[in-house]
């Protein structure tokens, strides 16, 4: 299969996923750190504690004690570290100008913010600024590896293996990645669950 068969199939399986779940671009961004190491739902709980002590932007964070933070977010776990990486982004983006970056230098930028990899760089790049990057999680380098799609299971490889050979359409890549996500939760388990797989590997 392509990748825009597996993605036609797994669209028609699936259907819309509707992600990035948030209200606000902020949201996001404090999503894709506090999802770091942690499932979903623990990340929904933290947000939950935010939203109720409406401290869910990142102005109210940069603004906010770290310990308050820490103390808000502890359902997704490593609550210390994250609160920091809060701090840093809140910070970052204080004075930045997104209209006069180019994505290239945008990503740059960003990974130099403490606590920010390519994984969630990517996805703050893709799902609050819409520009056209191919976000990889471990999800989409176990369905790389097992249907033996690609050589390296390096970050960098394997998105640029997708990004040029998919159309550069943002919506895609915004929707292929919450399809793998769900094929991972489902049947592309680290056990995995071949039966009734919709794109079985043999």
């Amino acid at each position: 299969m392509t990748l825009i068969e597996i993605y036609e199939t797994l669209f028609k399986i699936f259907g819309k996923q509707h992600w990035w779940p948030a209200d606000s671009q902020d949201e996001v961004i404090i999503g894709a750190i506090l999802t770091q190491n942690t499932a979903w739902q623990n990340v929904e709980k933290a947000i939950e504690n935010l939203k109720k002590t409406n401290l869910c932007s990142l102005d109210k964070i940069r603004n906010s004690s770290q310990s308050i933070i820490e103390g808000l977010i502890k359902p997704s776990g490593f609550y210390r570290q994250k609160s920091l990486y809060l701090k840093e982004i809140a910070s970052f983006f204080k004075n930045f100008d997104k209209n006069n970056t180019d994505t290239a230098n945008f990503r740059k930028m960003l990974l130099n913010v403490k606590g920010i990899g390519f994984e969630t760089a990517d996805s703050i790049l893709l799902y609050v600024f819409s520009r056209p990057i191919f976000v990889v999680d471990a999800y989409t380098k176990r369905l790389v590896e097992r249907k033996k799609l690609f050589y390296s299971l390096e970050y960098n490889k394997v998105q640029q293996f997708f990004m040029q050979n998919l159309p550069h359409d943002i919506e895609l890549f915004k929707e292929y990645h919450a399809l793998i996500v769900k094929l991972g939760k489902i049947f592309c388990r680290k056990k995995p669950n071949c039966a009734g797989c919709p794109i079985k590997c043999v």
